[in-house]
């Protein structure tokens, strides 16, 4: 007889990550993702969650934050589950420049104009 059957949103996060509260890759809420397709086995079912979402994205990237909204777990914890995939080759990270970003002076001026809207 085998006991009662957990809901996968009931997981605590630190049983996700094994406990881990750090990825071990630098890999941000804006970080813009990319994953094989397919899945391979003996994965877990959270990597099965978060590589499933790249087959209906058609082989184009997804940030660390959507990620995060589409399964409904925590950034922290899917910071790590990502970290784990790319270390995993399971995912690359993609690799921005330093001159691609925006302004720091840009950033604060978006900010003060949202907040002028609420």
């Amino acid at each position: 007889m085998s006991g009662p059957r957990q809901d996968p949103d009931l997981v605590r996060p630190y049983v996700r990550t094994g406990g881990r509260s750090r990825p071990s890759t630098d890999v941000r809420l804006e970080s813009l993702v990319f994953a094989a397709t397919g899945t391979l086995p003996g994965l877990n079912p959270d990597a099965r969650r978060v590589l499933g979402l790249f087959a209906a994205s058609h082989g184009g990237g997804l940030a660390v934050a959507e990620i995060a909204s589409a399964l409904s777990l925590p950034p922290s914890t899917t910071r790590i589950l990502v970290a784990d995939l790319i270390e995993q080759g399971l995912m690359t990270l993609a690799q921005g420049r330093d001159d691609d970003r925006p302004v720091t002076s840009l950033i604060e001026r978006v900010l003060h104009g949202l907040r002028a809207l609420a």
